[in-house]
């Protein structure tokens, strides 16, 4: 498994450093040198992220080209890849030591140890976020109480904002920019506080909307009523498509979307496929897409639907085949088995991975087709490489990478 912070290391002392980009015979020249950036910008964005972090330490053009934005935005491979990472963050409760984290590149196909000490650890003036403070969404840190403060992944440097209305542990979290052009808005929906150190169970907590440009909170309306029964990501799961945050039951199956413009909930519905033991709502480009799990007389299968927005309609489009499905559980006959089953996704990619510890956190991704009719496919992840530590939680989510941020985390 890759180490991303010592791989530009590894790299320059097989191919050399200097600031042309000839061959390795002290710098006689290369046919490289003859090549314009542009096309040179063409050839280098066809590669995957750990063969870029090596082309980065050849010489400091490349370094400087691979990590620019533009890189990022026009490349057609790893360095602007449109499939997202899966990010794996393991906390123990009793030891930062033992803190864990992982990326998955499914350009490459393989997995990253990132390092732990600013991606996770966070300022250490904070509570420790080993606890259920800390929450990721879209490329984003956060750390909610007792202060809320914020991070890019790969970034060593946490801003703290203004305090929120309610402070509470473990809530939703999305990020949205109402245009392109905009700086990103943090919405904050649900979770539970604490009042003289027990769980307030009552209390829906206001949405809030964080502006980073004033630093200012705004106070919108709750979580309907019907989700009282839980209201903490534990129990929920969310969707941020076309403007609208859709917030959906694990396991009631019960279903909100909450108007990012107008900022009104709608009526709250219920999207439960026959036989559903729990799933998850996501949003993958222009699709909104239910994974669960099903439990039917024929036996047990994952599978994802397409929901119709409007209707809120569901249509199967794709199941895990079986021998996959049961290599991420035990194999003895109960239904719990597929409890610590999570899902998470973006743009074409769904992420399944079971978070027990003794099955050493084993996923597979699908890889959806572009439309109904065409299949979908899964395939299994490799293993993470031991040793990998026992966690008492897992953070999970999706995040498009460009590899200027693994390069930025190194410096």
């Amino acid at each position: 498994m890759p180490e991303v912070p010592g791989l530009t290391t590894a790299a320059a002392a097989g191919v050399g450093n200097g600031g042309s980009c000839g061959g390795g015979d002290g710098g006689s020249g290369s046919a490289f040198d003859a090549l314009s950036t542009d096309l040179t910008e063409l050839i280098l964005g066809r590669l995957p992220v750990p063969t870029l972090l090596r082309a980065s330490a050849v010489c400091k053009p490349w370094r400087s080209l691979i990590s620019s934005p533009a890189f990022y935005s026009h490349a057609g491979g790893g360095g602007g890849s449109p499939l997202p990472w899966f990010f794996l963050f393991g906390l123990h409760n009793t030891s930062s030591r033992n803190h864990q984290a992982f990326g998955f590149d499914p350009i490459s196909y393989s997995w990253f140890s990132l390092p732990t000490t600013t991606t996770i650890a966070g300022p250490g003036k904070f509570h420790d976020p080993s606890s259920s403070s800390l929450v990721a969404s879209s490329g984003y840190l956060f750390n909610t109480f007792p202060c809320f403060s914020f991070t890019r992944l790969f970034s060593p440097t946490w801003r703290v904002t203004s305090p929120l209305h309610f402070p509470r542990i473990n809530p939703l979290l999305a990020v949205h920019a109402y245009s392109s052009s905009a700086t990103p808005c943090f919405v904050v929906v649900g979770g539970v506080r604490f009042i003289g150190n027990l769980v307030d169970i009552e209390d829906r907590l206001a949405v809030e909307i964080y502006d980073p440009r004033s630093d200012s909170w705004d106070l919108c309306p709750p979580l309907p009523a019907d989700f009282n029964s839980g209201n903490s990501s534990q129990s929920l799961s969310s969707a941020l498509f076309k403007d609208q945050l859709y917030i959906f039951g694990i396991y009631s199956s019960f279903v909100s979307a909450f108007d990012l413009h107008s900022r009104v909930w709608s009526n709250v519905r219920t999207l439960r496929p026959p036989g559903a033991l729990f799933s998850f709502l996501i949003a993958c480009k222009d699709r909104l897409i239910l994974a669960g799990m099903c439990l039917r007389p024929t036996g047990a299968s994952f599978k994802l639907w397409e929901v119709e927005e409007e209707t809120m309609e569901f249509s199967e489009i794709a199941a895990m085949p079986p021998d996959l499905l049961y290599s991420l559980v035990d194999s003895e006959d109960s239904d719990d088995k597929f409890a610590s089953l999570k899902c998470v996704g973006s743009g074409n990619l769904i992420y399944v991975f079971n978070e027990e510890y003794h099955k050493k956190y084993p996923a597979c991704m699908c890889q959806l087709g572009g439309s109904r009719t065409e299949p979908c496919s899964w395939r299994r992840l490799p293993t993470l490489r031991s040793p990998v530590n026992k966690f008492h939680k897992v953070i999970s989510f999706c995040s498009t990478v460009s590899t200027g941020d693994v390069l930025h985390c190194e410096d």
